[in-house]
């Protein structure tokens, strides 16, 4: 398991999981694949915002592939 602060862990396609802005003081992860990496710098130590291929955003805290 990589993990999802580092820009170069996470391409489109690859399988990760989630935190939603909304879940983040329970820690509920969405599991999706990555369509767009919405964070520019090559790491962030929250993790690097993406946008699901069903639309959800929310910032990577693992990478499953």
């Amino acid at each position: 398991m990589m993990n999802g602060t580092e820009r170069k862990n996470i391409r489109p396609g690859v399988k990760v999981k989630v935190i939603q802005k909304p879940h983040q003081r329970t820690g509920q992860l969405t599991e999706g694949v990555v369509k767009d990496i919405l964070t520019s710098s090559p790491i962030h130590h929250r993790g690097i915002k993406v946008r699901l291929t069903d639309g959800i955003v929310g910032r990577v805290q693992e990478v499953l592939e």
